[in-house]
């Protein structure tokens, strides 16, 4: 693209590598030229945090603010009651409205360390699509926002084809879902005059149906804008490890277990993952990035240090860095390490290695655990295990024990006193 944009948003996002498509550069950059500006993203409250896969446009709302404008984040209290069925192949589990709302407070946790909220014109919002949603009228609603859509044009949106072409079911619920995500962008503009949705690229058919709605209904001019969703070099989809989410909640995945992902970055990604997820200068990252050899090990800290900083605190970045380092460099037990602690009557006459290797979160399986022993993947204190039949007691545990799957991953078994 050859576009030069005049806002520092626009050129701050295409500099960085956070933009995939947007609805109208060029109106978009002019209308960001005045300060105060809205946006939002909407977020559904399907568990009790978000992950890695979202920090991606959480980063887009902060350098939003830091251009001068006004971020809203629109927690999904209504819609969670439907599911987004944008590229799924199954309905998503319906949640109780008290699972709902549980799930939204332990969320607001993570946007407070990335955005600042408040009443000033620059100050970021937290809204609830339930506030307008729940109290709709179903007639009022089909007949005054339902005649303004067209089931041929949503019927060829790519997340519903690629769900009907595989004969899979859609429900008329999570049908409903587009039309609901189009009317939280009718109502932001009427409330807040919101003139932009942001979101991942998948949300490419929802944001185009607000935008049309809203000019229907109020003939207002407003915009959309996407983000690439992000794969790792290897394939994998961002915020996905071997152990599950990548969780941005420090309850649900400890400080550490989050710096040791970035620690884990492919080579290829540090010059990438910098640009997209710290605030270091373009020419560092590049630089950064660049590195080969053992220095690319450095990066990847710088990397991890800087993430874990803006999410859990410099302290914690810290803590996980020496605990990192005792592990890694002298061999040591990391008081920082994901700990399983047993009770006696848990250990009983021995529990097997295979059984501690998956309660402790390196392996999904016993299958897994099995195989990774065979493989010689899989260490006890540091010296390698071989045998997938070993029993510990616990007179074994009493001490901690430290185990390891491949170099990066480890946990600590111990004898809850």
């Amino acid at each position: 693209m050859t576009y030069h944009p005049k806002s520092d948003f626009i050129a701050i996002m295409m500099e960085r590598g956070f933009l995939a498509d947007c609805t109208d550069y060029q109106g978009l950059d002019e209308a960001l030229l005045v300060p105060g500006q809205p946006a939002y993203i909407g977020y559904d409250a399907t568990a009790a945090s978000l992950h890695v896969g979202h920090l991606l446009n959480i980063m887009m709302l902060r350098w939003f603010q830091k251009c001068g404008h006004k971020p809203l984040t629109l927690m999904g209290g209504g819609t969670t009651k439907v599911g987004d069925p944008s590229f799924r192949s199954e309905e998503r589990p319906l949640l109780s409205p008290q699972q709902i709302d549980d799930n939204i407070a332990q969320i607001k946790q993570v946007f407070a360390k990335y955005l600042t909220y408040g009443d000033g014109p620059g100050d970021a919002l937290m809204l609830n699509n339930s506030e307008w949603l729940d109290s709709l009228n179903y007639l009022e609603f089909l007949r005054d926002i339902g005649r303004h859509f067209s089931i041929n044009r949503m019927l060829s949106f790519e997340s519903v084809k690629r769900r009907l072409d595989r004969e899979q079911s859609l429900s008329f619920l999570e049908f409903n879902y587009m039309i609901l995500q189009a009317y939280d962008f009718l109502e932001l503009n009427r409330r807040y005059g919101c003139i932009l949705q942001m979101g991942g690229s998948d949300q490419w058919g929802n944001i185009v149906n607000g935008i049309d709605l809203t000019r229907r209904v109020l003939d207002h001019e407003i915009f959309g804008l996407t983000s690439p969703l992000l794969a790792t070099s290897d394939g994998r989809k961002m915020g996905k490890s071997q152990g599950g989410a990548i969780w941005l909640n420090a309850d649900m995945l400890s400080p550490y277990a989050f710096w040791q992902f970035w620690r884990n970055t492919t080579d290829a990604d540090v010059g990438r993952f910098l640009k997209l997820y710290t605030e270091m200068p373009v020419a560092e990252c590049d630089r950064l990035g660049a590195l080969a050899g053992s220095e690319i090990n450095d990066a990847k800290i710088v990397l991890a240090n800087a993430v874990t900083t803006l999410c859990h605190g410099a302290e914690a970045a810290a803590a996980a860095e020496a605990t990192a380092r005792e592990v890694f460099e002298k061999g040591g037990i990391g008081d920082d390490l994901p700990t399983l602690d047993l009770s006696a009557d848990e250990i009983g006459a021995g529990i097997s290695i295979v059984q501690l290797i998956v309660r402790s979160g390196l392996a999904k399986t016993g299958k897994e655990a099995k195989r990774l022993i065979a493989e010689n993947g899989a260490r006890l204190d540091d010296a390698p295990l071989t045998d997938a039949g070993l029993m510990l007691d616990a007179a074994a545990l009493a001490s901690p024990v430290k185990l390891s799957a491949g170099k990066k991953r480890h946990a600590l078994v111990k004898l809850a006193g």
